[in-house]
């Protein structure tokens, strides 16, 4: 699996922050930290959404599938933005081949993982000999599979990070993605203690949030939505 970064541009106290910027417009006193956190955590309760797009949240995703990072991108609202690593100029053939991601139910059943790994060394070599006939990588690079690992540098903030947990906690989500909102909140959890403080209560699936369950197909966990 890939690996979450959390950039230092990140801010430590979510919480206080927008306890601070709330404070502001609430005519409040922002000099004390104590009553910043108070308000701020009033904000996340309350439902002001607006107040946690404050806290922007700088990170390094790497080793994802490029089939994760497409669904990635679905679900993203408000204004984040993102850069992703490119496969126009870089050279991903050569001795080491792409890197990929091995789904676990491939993964253990031997024939199975012989065919993909096969299709994936298919691919590398053939693109190596478009490139070796002077055929762009631009060109070339059309053949990379879905499931080549790549790499992002994204930028967002709590409030979509909240959004989107409810939906990619989710049993019901995409194994990768659920695995890659599980590393983006434990990376969080590890940066400080406030975010620690919101990714344990506010990063949850939506059914933790609702008490039911609104998928057609549930797992089982809370009660249907009547």
């Amino acid at each position: 699996m890939g690996k979450i970064i959390i950039q230092e541009m990140t801010a430590k106290n979510p919480i206080q922050l927008m306890g601070m910027e709330a404070g502001v417009c609430w005519g409040g006193d922002t000099s004390d930290a104590k009553k910043n956190y108070k308000r701020g955590l009033s904000c996340i309760n309350s439902g002001h959404g607006r107040v946690l797009e404050y806290p922007q949240v700088y990170m390094i995703i790497d080793g994802y599938s490029a089939k994760v990072i497409r669904e990635f991108y679905t679900h993203i609202g408000g204004s984040p933005t993102r850069l992703q690593a490119s496969t126009r100029y870089i050279d991903y053939t050569g001795a080491s081949d792409f890197e990929y991601v091995m789904p676990p139910k491939i993964a253990a059943n031997e024939e199975a993982k012989k065919i993909y790994m096969e299709a994936m060394k298919n691919i590398n070599d053939s693109v190596a000999k478009l490139n070796s006939l002077d055929i762009a990588k631009e060109d070339s690079s059309m053949l990379l599979p879905l499931g080549m690992t790549t790499k992002v540098v994204f930028r967002t903030n709590l409030r979509m990070l909240i959004d989107m947990s409810h939906q990619r906690l989710c049993t019901r989500a995409f194994w990768e993605y659920r695995g890659l909102m599980n590393d983006i909140k434990k990376a969080l959890a590890d940066y400080s203690e406030e975010w620690k403080e919101v990714t344990d209560n506010y990063f949850k699936a939506k059914c933790e949030v609702s008490g039911y369950c609104e998928e057609a197909k549930s797992c089982g966990r809370f009660p249907k939505k009547q």
